[in-house]
């Protein structure tokens, strides 16, 4: 969670009930014959904080001195960290969730205590944070004496079992909601009735940065796969851009507005789900009236703790699970800092850790970090070559298998510090990756030989990159980049003599590391080197490879391609074709030129059926092609 802070709005449809008393088998009692100075308290979280019984208890704190106040995300008006309550009252967060406590924080006023969302539980029962008392909020009790914790069971379930009393607010609006939800009004101490809305969370609007880097995640998401998402406007959108998925499930610390519109269209169906099946798995949610109405009786939705939502064990259990989160800032060996700020804390690790860590232990599992690439109008990138001074990593580089900015997807997994270097790089915005790659140079061992070039072919569309089917499997057409250095050295040793000979019309035995380095390095402004991929999760082997040298005055390009063995005569060497042809006539080419050898007579067919016509060659056994652009066949097609 590391967007910017959420405006929260009241919903003034529905009226607020002036403050009612505190009740205790059904007897009013006052603050002190519950609460004492030095203790510690739990306060309810996110959009169940209980505001009315803490207006409550502020108005009558006079008393009490030195109490600590536990929370996570407390959303609304967090008045008791102001300094007016600082005799009172200090806080200790366990995750920044507003601007007073930032500020309390900030300050010196207020503690910011890091850990997993999966590991406060164990604090309060482990009495590690012993907790004196737990102010919650709860729905009224059903016909069984059933009160449920509506729409944040998270780690207020753990706190009314470690605490030694147990304030509930019972509010009318609360929803009820399913799973482990309930609390029997047994186990509640002293009552506070009072019908007040909850605080909503309106949806975002979406600038065309963040709509870009959401497209580029939902590409990552398969259909079949189970979903979570961290807080903010990029996760948001990337739920946007799964509207035309099928068979999603969720299982998630945190439900919204963007994944109720999922499952009322049918594509969150939770039906191929192998933990929870037919059931969303959450154990909070945020956002409008209309997701609070949503949840409010649903079957569909199961509302548990976090240390079950949360466990890494359990969430690996289901399969293709997909954990989307974003960051503050992600330096080039892959540490993410999501919490801080320079030394300023933010927010808090929450539960990104939890479930990048059990999205990689998942078969088929993909943890995914998304942001944009810059912050501050641009002025400041946000992969940088070193995280900034003061920050505190939150999901090491272990964690991530997948970095996406407007830019595109940067693939971690398994590579070396020198492959991540350059992935990110390649994301990062074009105007801070020149002084990316010559700070990675100082630390990272990238060689001086590499070279920073465009990378973006703007013609093969918004995303980059376009998906073929190819005899049944799937395969990426996309531009070669510095960070393909080792595939491509792969790609050159698959070959046998033949393909060699064909294609360099000799043998060579070696492609060292430096000139694989200079073939991916290519300004794809000038010049063109496009491949075709298979691309399976992290893995990906480069299947053929296309590429265009453009000449010194810009009017014609010298052309050639290879294709491995295993995939000649499947149609890869037509649709490079096809695409260089229809790139070098958006770039005003005016012909295109061929050397091909005389007996190699499928890659002469390939290039005659695209238009290229004969001519005289200077070398005996050599074909000399030409293809003028304004007049081929592909255009009369």
């Amino acid at each position: 969670m590391a967007d910017e802070a959420p405006l929260y709005r009241s919903n003034p449809a529905r009226s607020v009930a002036p403050d009612g008393q505190l009740l205790v088998q059904g007897k009013p009692v006052q603050w002190p014959q519950l609460i004492k100075s030095g203790q510690r308290i739990f306060i309810g979280s996110h959009a169940a904080v209980p505001h009315a019984l803490i207006r409550n208890l502020l108005a009558h704190c006079k008393y009490l001195h030195d109490v600590e106040i536990v929370q996570v995300g407390a959303f609304g008006d967090n008045a008791w960290a102001e300094t007016t309550y600082q005799n009172h009252f200090k806080v200790n967060s366990l995750f920044i969730g507003g601007e007073q406590v930032r500020r309390a924080v900030a300050e010196g006023r207020a503690d910011y205590t890091p850990t997993f969302m999966s590991a406060v539980p164990s604090l309060f029962l482990d009495d590690i944070l012993p907790l004196d008392a737990a102010l919650i909020m709860v729905s009224p009790a059903d016909q069984h004496g059933y009160h449920s914790l509506g729409v944040s069971v998270d780690v207020v379930s753990a706190a009314l079992r470690a605490a030694k009393t147990v304030i509930a607010q019972v509010n009318p609006a609360m929803p009820v909601t399913f799973g482990q939800a309930f609390i029997h009004k047994g186990q509640i101490d002293a009552f506070y009735y009072a019908n007040e809305p909850l605080l909503e969370l309106p949806p975002p609007n979406f600038d065309p940065i963040t709509e870009r880097v959401g497209q580029y995640v939902a590409l990552l998401v398969e259909d079949g796969a189970t979903i979570q998402i961290g807080f903010g406007k990029v996760c948001e959108a990337a739920l946007r851009y799964l509207s035309n998925h099928r068979d999603l499930g969720v299982h998630s610390e945190l439900i919204t507005d963007g994944i109720m519109d999922l499952m009322l269209k049918g594509v969150v169906n939770n039906r191929l789900k192998t933990f929870h099946q037919h059931k969303c798995v959450t154990s909070f949610a945020i956002g409008t009236q209309r997701l609070y109405d949503y949840v409010n009786h649903n079957p569909h939705i199961g509302f548990y703790p976090s240390e079950y939502v949360n466990s890494p064990a359990n969430i690996a259990r289901n399969d293709q699970m997909v954990s989307i989160n974003s960051a503050i800032e992600v330096d080039l060996t892959g540490q993410v800092v999501s919490d801080s700020i320079g030394y300023q804390f933010y927010s808090g690790i929450g539960g990104q850790v939890d479930f990048s860590r059990g999205a990689s232990m998942s078969t088929g599992g993909k943890p995914i970090i998304a942001l944009p690439s810059t912050a501050k109008d641009g002025t400041i990138s946000r992969i940088v070559p070193h995280i900034t001074e003061g920050a505190g990593v939150v999901t090491s580089r272990a964690h991530v298998h997948y970095v996406v900015t407007e830019f595109g997807v940067a693939s971690l997994r398994g590579k070396s510090i020198r492959e991540r270097a350059l992935e990110l790089i390649r994301v990062a915005h074009p105007k801070f990756r020149a002084e990316l790659l010559a700070e990675v140079r100082k630390h990272y061992y990238v060689p001086n030989y590499q070279k920073q070039t465009p990378v973006e072919v703007p013609e093969l569309g918004d995303v980059g990159f376009k998906e073929l089917n190819i005899g049944g499997e799937a395969f990426d057409l996309r531009p070669l980049n510095p960070s393909d250095e080792r595939r491509l050295q792969e790609f050159f040793y698959s070959h046998t003599k033949e393909t060699l000979q064909m294609r360099y019309n000799s043998v060579p035995t070696q492609m060292s590391r430096e000139k694989s380095c200079t073939l991916v390095s290519v300004d794809q402004s000038k010049d063109l080197a496009l491949c075709i991929v298979r691309q399976k999760g992290s893995a990906a082997q480069i299947q053929a490879v296309g590429r265009y040298y453009l000449s010194h005055d810009g009017s014609n390009c010298e052309v050639a391609f290879v294709t491995r063995e295993t995939h000649q005569g499947k149609g890869m060497a037509k649709l490079l074709l096809d695409e260089m042809i229809r790139i070098a006539k958006l770039r005003g080419v005016q012909k295109m030129l061929a050397y091909v050898r005389a007996e190699n007579q499928k890659m002469l067919a390939v290039f005659e059926r695209a238009g290229f016509r004969r001519l005289p060659a200077d070398e005996p056994g050599e074909v000399y092609l030409a293809l003028e652009l304004g007049n081929t066949l592909s255009e009369k097609q």
